[in-house]
């Protein structure tokens, strides 16, 4: 090679520069909430700038001027494909700070919920970001099997998406009868479709190919971006707060940590494929395990008496006008109490000044980590792999925007 050819230059000689383009929020794959600023060379990733906030939804201020027991519905709408996970974390941390147990069956229908609303927010996750790689069919499979999950919670509570379920000392209502029974049969029929969607597409040589080494980052640093949940366990790290902190009852139930090598989209894919298979076990050993009694603390200072008991006795109706006109009263303090969501580790810190609404309620979302360490995941990889990257990342507008 002669020097003249050794000092040449493609990017000065042919006059070329590197192309800025905004992708996003009004694109398909980044939902209206995010915006991707992107440098390329031809079709690699050189930078990327991230810019989320595009929802607004203020869920902290929101919660600073409403009553404890109506944050639920804000909740709800964090991470909106697994809402009552939500419910259960702000629950919980609540009752941490007043100190109060809940009945042990409300605890076992609480992890049922919670694991149902996870195999929802798996099933969203990976259909979704199946149908943005063109498998229309795999999506369908998953969709078919979030509607059976979505009818089972329809049946607890009376709604598909947005749940309001649980309480402050306990839950709205009963398991409905031959809910067991529902289970089993939409189990049996979600097994069928995780199969078909598993053989659609883990050796589908076009999706290996998108997958595989695309969007991958070490364990180290992956903690260093603080991640949790399927993104840190499919770099190998078997962190999961059901088992490092365990809460309701999962101490008591017998379930594994899937686990990943290298933390590239393809591992992310197979955690949350597996978990779905844990998930559906944990629900099936609380039904099996279920003990009587009752579902909400016998203390009308935290569950609100019901209406018919409000109309009969006056001690009820008393309890019920304070607590709706004052709100419930929650000793002064503050906790942090985590749960591990359908993304990760959903925290929750608040603190009481004493009086009958929340001085601060601060939620951790798991997706806010994760997007803030895209650059690291994408760059120096095509335009295209920005795609998958961001579905297995699996941002939720809702609990990541600030």
């Amino acid at each position: 090679m002669t020097d003249a050819k050794k000092d040449y230059d493609f990017h000065k000689e042919s006059h070329t520069e590197r192309m800025v383009i905004n992708m996003g929020p009004s694109h398909p794959a980044t939902h209206g909430t995010v915006k991707f600023l992107v440098t390329l060379d031809g079709e690699t990733i050189e930078d990327i700038d991230v810019e989320i906030g595009y929802l607004h939804r203020a869920f902290e201020k929101e919660c600073e001027n409403q009553q404890w027991s109506g944050v639920f519905p804000y909740t709800d709408r964090l991470d909106y494909t697994a809402s009552v996970l939500n419910n259960i974390g702000y629950a919980l941390a609540v009752e941490k700070l007043i100190g109060l147990k809940t009945p042990e069956r409300c605890d076992y229908i609480r992890t049922i919920i919670g694991e149902m609303a996870r195999m929802s927010g798996h099933y969203t996750n990976l259909g979704a970001g199946a149908l943005e790689l063109g498998a229309l069919s795999a999506f369908i499979y998953f969709v078919e099997a979030r509607e059976l999950v979505w009818d089972l919670l329809e049946s607890v509570c009376g709604a598909r998406l947005t749940h309001n379920y649980v309480r402050i000392g306990g839950l709205i209502s009963e398991l409905p009868d031959g809910f067991g029974l529902g289970v089993a049969k939409a189990f049996k029929k979600n097994r069928e479709l995780w199969s078909d969607f598993d053989k659609l597409l883990t050796k589908n040589r076009i999706f290996l190919d998108r997958m595989r080494d695309v969007g991958g980052i070490s364990a180290e640093k992956a903690i260093e971006w603080g991640f949790t949940g399927p993104c840190l366990r499919a770099c190998g790290v078997p962190f999961d707060v059901r088992k490092a902190e365990p809460y309701l009852i999962y101490d008591q139930l017998d379930f594994e940590i899937p686990l990943g090598s290298t933390g590239d989209n393809f591992d992310r894919y197979l955690v949350r494929m597996e978990e779905i298979n844990q998930s559906m076990r944990i629900v099936e050993q609380c039904l099996e395990k279920m003990p009587e009694g009752p579902i909400n603390v016998d203390d009308p200072n935290w569950r609100q008496p019901s209406k018919d008991e409000s109309s009969k006795k006056i001690e009820s109706l008393i309890f019920h006008f304070k607590a709706v006109i004052e709100g419930q009263k929650v000793p002064a303090g503050e906790v942090y109490q985590p749960i591990e969501g359908a993304n990760g580790e959903v925290g929750f810190y608040v603190v009481s000044n004493g009086g009958g609404k929340p001085y601060k309620c601060r939620c951790r979302p798991p997706s806010f980590a994760l997007t803030s360490a895209m650059p690291q995941l994408v760059t120096g990889s095509m335009l295209a792999d920005l795609i998958p990257t961001f579905d297995m990342i699996n941002l939720i507008g809702g609990e990541c925007d600030r």
